[in-house]
């Protein structure tokens, strides 16, 4: 019998393996989708790294966690989780089914469902069925259910609570250590979980080694310091004078002006005392 799912409800499980199979409808600009699996402890943490199962880390160690691969089905793609809770560590309190969307938000994403088969069974209907809505639209990461103890058996809780910081957001909620800058696997632009590194250190031979110190020049390599623009410069040797030729007067200078007396000429012979100027008048007088 299939058991309808709604948020907050829970239903115990028959089997101690089940299979978790996520669903969706693919089409353009759907985001694509990847199941995860987080082993939590008692104090609702994981114990370790390990126990985050997602697509970087497909297989938890014990085995008994592990991803199967995607696949195409009538009703759309499938991403599955396969869980053998009945053999678990019983440090092992509670097994976090969440998906996570690359590509887009899960508003984007139609008809996604997780239903739990029994992994025992090759064939079958569904333990339980569970239509995961996002509440916000801005949902990366969604916890769909879980699987946790009760007494010696376990119940499967539908959850459908949304990060909307993706799957490191999702990770980093329940301990995982997460190294941001580690390098995206096969091309895929997502977030792994990592475990912690040491600092990085310099090696010898990237030590930055000692320049040498510029020697002081002697002085006869020193060249002599040029004047600056505008200081006292160096005597330098003076031209000797000219002679200049002497000015020449001006048009009408210094010559004496028109009707001005004009310079003395040159001693001249005395004048003759018996000289006598002609008689004035007619000079011609008929007889």
């Amino acid at each position: 019998m299939t058991h309808a799912m709604l948020k907050g409800s829970n239903v115990p499980l028959g089997a101690t393996a089940v299979r978790a199979v996520l669903r969706w409808s693919p089409g353009p600009g759907v985001p694509d989708v990847d199941a995860s699996a987080l082993l939590l402890g008692s104090d609702g943490r994981v114990r370790s790294d390990e126990d985050f199962v997602f697509y970087n880390q497909p297989r938890h160690p014990s085995g008994l966690v592990r991803l199967m691969p995607k696949k195409r089905v009538a009703e759309g793609l499938t991403d599955t989780v396969q869980a053998d809770v009945g053999a678990l560590d019983p440090s092992v309190d509670q097994v976090v089914l969440a998906a996570s969307s690359d590509g887009g938000s899960f508003s984007g994403v139609p008809d996604l469902r997780i239903a739990l088969y029994d992994a025992g069974a090759a064939e079958g209907e569904p333990l339980a069925v569970f239509d995961v809505r996002p509440e916000t639209g801005e949902e990366t990461a969604i916890i769909c259910g879980e699987l946790y103890r009760r007494g010696d058996g376990w119940k499967f809780r539908a959850v459908g609570q949304g990060y909307p910081t993706g799957l490191i957001g999702l990770a980093t909620a329940f301990g995982i250590s997460v190294d941001e800058t580690e390098p995206e696997a096969q091309g895929e632009d997502r977030t792994q979980a990592a475990q912690p590194r040491p600092e990085p250190t310099v090696p010898p031979q990237a030590q930055p080694q000692p320049q040498p110190q510029p020697q002081p020049e002697t002085q006869a390599q020193v060249p002599a310091p040029q004047p600056a623009y505008g200081y006292p410069q160096p005597p330098r040797a003076q031209p000797q004078p000219q002679p200049q030729p002497a000015p020449q007067p001006a048009y009408g200078y210094p010559q004496p002006a028109y009707g001005y007396p004009q310079p003395a000429a040159a001693a001249a012979p005395a004048p003759d005392p018996n000289f006598r100027l002609p008689a004035m008048g007619p000079q011609f007088i008929r007889q």
